[in-house]
C-alpha cells in the first residue's frame, strides 16, 4: 500500500551541476599539477589520491542528487524507498541559523541512533542526527521542516 507523500525535497538542477562541476574541476586541476610540475614522488602520489578522491566525490554527488527525499505520515525516506527516520522516532527539528545543519536545510534529532549514511548534497546521518539539505531548494526544505515540526508537536 502506498502512503500519501506530504512533501518532497529534490536537488536543484543548477546547484547539482555547479557542485559536481566544481569537484570535477578540483580533481582535474590537482591531477594536472601532479603531471605538469611533478613534485617529489610522495607529494605526487598525494596529489593523485586527492584528485581521485575529488572525482569519486563528484560521481557520488551526481548519483545521490538524482534521488529525492519524501515525507509521509509515518517516515522520512528517499525516493528509492530507503528509510531515513521514522516519524515516531523524531525528537526535534532544528532549522535555526546556528543549528549544525546543511545549507538550505534542517537538522532532525532522533531518539535512537541509526547507521551512519551520507548522500552528498542531499542528506546525511551521524548517530542520532539527520541533516536534510545541501543542494536543495530552500523553499522545499523549509516547507518539509515546517510540516515535520507540526507532526512532532501534535504527537506531543
Amino acid at each position: 500500500m502506498q502512503q500519501e507523500v506530504l512533501a518532497v525535497v529534490k536537488a536543484s538542477s543548477p546547484r547539482r551541476w555547479m557542485g559536481v562541476g566544481m569537484l570535477s574541476t578540483v580533481g582535474f586541476l590537482v591531477v594536472f599539477v601532479a603531471l605538469a610540475a611533478p613534485p617529489e614522488p610522495s607529494w605526487q602520489v598525494f596529489l593523485f589520491v586527492v584528485g581521485a578522491a575529488s572525482f569519486w566525490l563528484a560521481y557520488r554527488m551526481w548519483q545521490a542528487t538524482s534521488d529525492w527525499i519524501e515525507l509521509t505520515e509515518t517516515e522520512l525516506r528517499t525516493g528509492a524507498g530507503q528509510p531515513i527516520a521514522a516519524i515516531e522516532d523524531i525528537e526535534t527539528v532544528e532549522r535555526g541559523a546556528f543549528a549544525f545543519k546543511p545549507s538550505n536545510g534542517f537538522l532532525v534529532t532522533t531518539r535512537q541512533s541509526g547507521a551512519n549514511r551520507w548522500a552528498p548534497g542531499l542528506w546525511w546521518r551521524l548517530g542520532r542526527r539527520v541533516g536534510i539539505g545541501g543542494m536543495t531548494s530552500a523553499a522545499e526544505t523549509k516547507f518539509m521542516s515546517e510540516i515535520l515540526s507540526v507532526m512532532v508537536a501534535e504527537r506531543g
